[in-house]
This record gives structure tokens, C-alpha cells and sequence, in this order.
């Protein structure tokens, strides 16, 4: 005869702010907001490339929110919640990391003097503009792949969780 688990739910309240995986939420808004903010903050060109990095910046700081508003005050006591935090968080860590890839790759070509247009590679000189538009990219590429690891670190620990209570 199978032995009854104890239904283990999700924290909430003040206790989000002191569990793991919970307290990754403000390091993902903080990093995800910073590439939002970085991004937008440049010159966004070419425009296909980077609107998919600003898109995935502005789902994931949302969704996020949304989720963190959820964990404080308590609405998560369901079972559905486990798989819903585990299946977010995974799919941020998909989404960032192909922004984060496709924002290095734009801001290496920005180093070499490159840029993309339709149809063709167009070679820039880096004037002071246009080296301090690349400077805030590479700061852009940094806080993306931060807010990557935040996103895998808190996806594997509410994968964790989630195993333990199944």
C-alpha cells in the first residue's frame, strides 16, 4: 500500500523572498529589466533581430511580475502551480537564450563596424555615437546571459520541487 505524501505547497507571503527558488524573482526582474531598458536605450537596429530581444525582455518582465504578485499574495496554492512554475521558468530559459545569442551576435558585428541591413552588410567607421551605442549592447549581452542563468537556475530548482511532490 502506498504511503500518502503530504501535499507540499508553494511558498507565500514573506516566505518568497526567503526560499529558493522564489528568491531568484528580483534578480530575474532586475537583469531582465536592465536588458529592456539597455536595448531600448540604443539606436534599435536592425530592427527584426533586436525587437525579438525586446519582445522577450518585456514577456519575461511581465510574466514574472505577474507570477511574483501571484507567490505574495498566496494565489498559488494550487496543484496546477508546480508544473506552471517549472514550465514558465523553462520557457524563459529557451526565450532568453536565443535573444541572448541574437543580441551577441548583432553586437559582435556592431564591434567589427558592422551593420545588418535588407539584403546587404553595410561597413560603419565606430564614431564616439556609435561606440557608446556599442558599449551599452555589450552591457546588454552581459545582463542577458545573467538573466539566462537566473531563469535555468530557478526553472531546475522548481523542477526539483516539483518532482519531490508529485
Amino acid at each position: 500500500m502506498a504511503s500518502p505524501r503530504a501535499v507540499e505547497f508553494l511558498p507565500r507571503g514573506s516566505k518568497t523572498f526567503t526560499t529558493v527558488p522564489e528568491v531568484f524573482f528580483i534578480p530575474e526582474f532586475v537583469f531582465g529589466g536592465l536588458v529592456w531598458i539597455l536595448v531600448a536605450s540604443t539606436h534599435v537596429y536592425p530592427d527584426n533581430p533586436l525587437g525579438w530581444v525586446m519582445f522577450v525582455s518585456v514577456f519575461c518582465f511581465v510574466m514574472t511580475t505577474i507570477f511574483f504578485f501571484f507567490f505574495i499574495l498566496g494565489h498559488n496554492q494550487r496543484k496546477f502551480w508546480n508544473s506552471l512554475d517549472v514550465g514558465y521558468h523553462f520557457v524563459a530559459v529557451v526565450l532568453y537564450l536565443s535573444a541572448s545569442v541574437i543580441l551577441a551576435y548583432i553586437t559582435l558585428l556592431k564591434g567589427w563596424g558592422m551593420t545588418i541591413a535588407p539584403g546587404n552588410l553595410i561597413v560603419n567607421v565606430l564614431t564616439s555615437d556609435l561606440l557608446k551605442i556599442y558599449r551599452l549592447d555589450i552591457a546588454a549581452v552581459v545582463m542577458s546571459y545573467l538573466a539566462t542563468l537566473l531563469y535555468f537556475l530557478h526553472a531546475i530548482f522548481s523542477a526539483r520541487r516539483w518532482h519531490k511532490s508529485r
